[in-house]
């Protein structure tokens, strides 16, 4: 058996270290994929901080996958050697349960997920499920660094997006990877996004009207429009009462993370007159295909910072300090 190189959470809020691992073996149903590019989620710092649990360790992070097919096991036959797939954060569900079932795969109490359960893409080689991997557009459209950060805060962010029906104003709460991509597609869809950041981050405001925001403003600014809708990217619960008070009657308020800080209470009155709010968990394999199918139509334009694979703990600090518009993503081949 081979060696790969990897960076491996070993024990969390401890920096990821660099290791040589035995090359992975696709079992039943998997594709062996050689990883060229992996984005660097929130989610991943989450798990190296402790605020979520690892499915075991050591770990290798990293579910935002942009990899080519090297060979298959079993039914993994429908896609041929080289062809260039991303593998998101569902990484397998049991099929069978009711969830599965109703076509809400995104709730399967049995679902493992890519850089939680299954090892991921801070790697050379990875493992995936062949019916949780997407073909992607040709790479003259987008390269794989481009294209990584979709696998994830695209995928989640556009499910989320779709949970605000046709709301014709839209405020994003947190202007990082996520909301970058998902006021591309609101824009392209005749929406009016208005962008929210850390207050005082000018740098950040100005990337959001360029990438087409009607407004931009800190968290704490009172928009100049009612919304409709709003979806709140970052962590902070403390932004689900103002996100309340921005959105009109029937506004919908969507926090879209898998890790939050707690909501403070607040009156009944932010509530009430029908508005709605709800979480997103993950994402379905119909999230994918629809956002893959549009994203090269918009065209939706990621802005990227690289890092190389052994730089993988300078690239979570910088997301954790906010020191780059857009998304990390690791260049690995």
């Amino acid at each position: 058996m081979g060696r790969m190189r990897a960076m491996v959470l070993v024990e969390p809020k401890r920096p990821l270290e660099p290791a040589e691992l035995g090359d992975p073996v696709a079992g039943e149903g998997e594709l062996l994929l050689g990883v060229r590019a992996c984005a660097v989620c929130r989610t991943d710092l989450h798990l190296r901080d402790g605020e979520l649990a690892a499915g075991h360790l050591p770990l290798v992070l990293g579910h935002q996958i942009v990899g080519r097919v090297l060979g298959r096991s079993g039914e993994a036959h429908g896609i041929a050697d080289g062809t260039r797939v991303g593998v998101p954060w569902l990484g397998w569900t049991d099929g069978t349960c009711r969830y599965c079932m109703s076509g809400r795969e995104n709730l399967c109490p049995n679902a493992r997920f890519t850089g939680r359960d299954i090892d991921g893409g801070y790697a050379q080689l990875t493992v995936a499920d062949h019916r949780f991997a997407f073909e992607l557009p040709a790479e003259e459209a987008w390269s794989d660094e481009q294209v990584a950060p979709l696998l994830c805060g695209g995928l989640i962010g556009y499910r989320a997006l779709r949970m605000t029906g046709d709301a014709r104003r839209l405020g994003l709460y947190g202007f990082g990877s996520a909301a970058s991509m998902i006021c591309q597609v609101a824009v392209h869809e005749g929406r009016e996004v208005y962008a929210f950041t850390r207050d005082g981050d000018e740098q950040g405001q100005a990337f959001a009207r360029g990438l087409g925001a009607a407004w931009a403003g800190g968290s704490a600014d009172t928009p100049p429009e009612e919304l409709d809708a709003a979806l709140i990217f970052a962590p902070v619960g403390a932004l689900v009462p103002l996100a309340l008070r921005a959105v009109g009657r029937g506004g919908v308020v969507a926090t879209a993370g898998i890790h939050m800080s707690d909501i403070p209470s607040f009156p009944y009155a932010d509530l009430w007159e029908e508005r709605t709010l709800r979480s997103v968990a993950n994402l379905t394999r119909k999230d994918g295909e629809e956002l893959l199918a549009l994203a090269p139509k918009i065209p939706i334009r990621t802005q990227v910072t690289t890092y190389p694979l052994d730089q993988a703990e300078q690239a979570l600090a910088d997301l954790r300090a906010g020191a780059f518009e857009g998304s990390a993503v690791l260049r690995i081949a």
